[in-house]
């Protein structure tokens, strides 16, 4: 299970500890967002600071509806008590959680500052079909 808190913009919020590798961590903030597929956006100085390998290119349609070409790095996260290795996204923003990390799992917000997020694997779902 994985628990965090919705923040003061009422962003549903997890702490994450990211690794890099050569063995450095970093725990961040990220945010929760359902508009994005992907796995995890951070930002370039966090990507320098873990030295995270650069993994090729990709197409982005953004919230503001817009295409843009952004950088993929590698990247290994503590997630529900297993560590996993997921592809990113470099943005300079905050960090953001898709919903292809929270594939196989369910989420219980409470929608109001202070409130709690719960993230945990669904019922009957074997961790080893999505833990390397």
């Amino acid at each position: 299970m994985i628990q965090g808190v919705v923040n003061r913009n009422l962003e549903a919020a997890i702490n994450l500890l990211v690794r890099g590798p050569g063995g450095q961590e970093k725990e961040i903030e990220a945010v929760i967002d359902t508009g994005f597929n992907g796995f995890l956006t951070i930002s370039p100085v966090l990507i320098r600071q873990l030295d995270l390998p650069h993994i090729g290119q990709t197409r982005a349609l953004l919230a503001n509806g817009k295409i843009e070409i952004l950088d993929l790095y590698e990247v290994t996260l503590q997630w529900d008590d297993h560590w996993l290795t997921v592809e990113s996204d470099a943005a300079d923003m905050d960090v953001l959680v898709g919903m292809s990390l929270l594939n196989r799992f369910g989420i219980h917000v409470q929608v109001f500052e202070g409130g709690h997020v719960v993230i945990e694997a669904l019922p009957g779902v074997s961790p080893t079909l999505f833990y390397a």
